[in-house]
């Protein structure tokens, strides 16, 4: 498909991991449609390309543990299937629950996961020690471990997907914003962008942080909304760290990359919503103090990168995939908070399952838009960061 065509099957709006997963699995799906991705900025520099690169299944319903074990299956293959290294290291999650709260928030998660044939188990605070003995464990009241959970270099999945996507006819145009719709009744007629315009009857939504804003263009309100959140990452230090770590309590996490850089993040109790990516001191004091009350010998560690991505936020922390009633052939796969990478190959291959040959999504049907006006909110007790 050349970069003049005014016609597509299908437009993806977004060329993040979710919408290139999403287009590349509607390709094999369907070989000869004519699909189109569009994205406002370049490839990896979204979401996609900000976050630690972190992959588990340890969730706390049944839902999400089961699309996230088909969705690690697909990490340990994407490296053979695209030819690409994608640096995967099966080093597991270790969770820490300090509070009374997040203690029974373990251990009705890790009783879910054991129900789906996940290998998680419970620890007390000196065997989460012996996993990580650098740990500080006074405080710790319960941890939580999963072997099979993994880290892995997010960029090669965003270029795999892509390249992947190109050989099966997929046209992606990088730096071309979305800026309006034109409608037929309750359906979609045309897409216009800075770079002309695209006639199509069907429009995936994946643009992450920035999904509501498209959303608002066809007068569909979703209530996700972005907000800031900061990662950075340590000189090289010799391996000594296998699993990631992550507090419950303080949304602190923290994993060592293959290089030896210790990679992490912690959320900020006073986030506000908004479009900021810049890097704030702030975040740095807020990291420390976590990190070192967790790990005490990285109170000397000495930072080398900072950035800053956005999360897509709902207000149930749990995102809004498939159909909409407003608008006839727009579909969504957003609201992923900070676990959209994670989830991405196995949500792309499900939604394109549905679009191509209108496969039910049952496992979906609960993380439809109509939710939110109906007040039906959903629970996820594994949240970090």
């Amino acid at each position: 498909m050349t970069a003049e065509s005014s016609h597509a099957d299908i437009v993806v709006i977004g060329a993040g991991i979710m919408g290139l997963s999403t287009a590349y699995h509607l390709a094999r799906e369907r070989p000869k449609l004519r699909i189109v991705v569009l994205d406002a900025g370049y490839l990896c520099g979204g979401a996609s390309g900000r976050n630690g690169g972190g992959i588990r299944a340890q969730w706390s319903n049944e839902a999400n543990i089961r699309l996230m074990q088909e969705s690690l299956h697909l990490f340990g293959e994407f490296a053979k299937e695209h030819r690409i290294n994608t640096w995967l290291r099966r080093g597991g999650y270790l969770f820490v629950a300090r509070s009374a709260a997040k203690q029974r928030a373990l251990e009705q998660s890790v009783a879910v996961q054991n129900e789906c044939g996940l290998s998680s188990r419970l620890l007390t605070a000196k065997e989460a020690r012996a996993v990580v003995p650098e740990l500080e464990v006074r405080d710790i009241a319960l941890a939580s471990y999963n072997p099979t959970d993994a880290v892995v270099f997010p960029w090669p999945f965003v270029w795999g997907y892509a390249e992947g996507a190109r050989e099966l006819g997929v046209d992606i145009r990088t730096f071309t914003r979305v800026i309006g719709f034109e409608k037929r009744g309750r359906g979609i007629r045309r897409v216009s962008t800075t770079r002309g315009s695209i006639d199509t009857e069907a429009v995936v939504n994946a643009a992450g942080a920035h999904s509501a804003d498209v959303a608002k263009l066809l007068e569909v309100d979703m209530p996700n909304r972005p907000q800031r959140h900061e990662i950075c990452s340590s000189e090289p230090l010799k391996p000594w760290l296998t699993p990631l770590v992550a507090d419950l309590d303080d949304g602190v996490y923290f994993s060592q990359s293959t290089r030896g850089e210790i990679v992490g993040g912690v959320a900020d109790p006073e986030a506000q919503p908004g479009t900021d990516q810049s890097s704030s001191v702030r975040f740095l004091a807020l990291y420390a103090r976590a990190l070192v009350r967790l790990c005490p010998r990285l109170a000397s560690v000495r930072v080398l990168r900072q950035w800053a991505g956005l999360y897509d936020i709902t207000p149930d922390s749990h995102p809004i995939v498939g159909p909409v009633d407003e608008v006839e052939g727009f579909f969504q796969a957003s609201g992923f908070m900070g676990h959209g990478f994670m989830m991405a190959p196995i949500i792309g291959k499900l939604l394109a399952q549905h679009i191509a040959h209108g496969t039910p999504l049952p496992l979906f049907e609960r993380w439809n838009l109509r939710r939110f006006r109906q007040g039906r909110l959903l629970e996820e007790k594994m949240i970090i960061g």
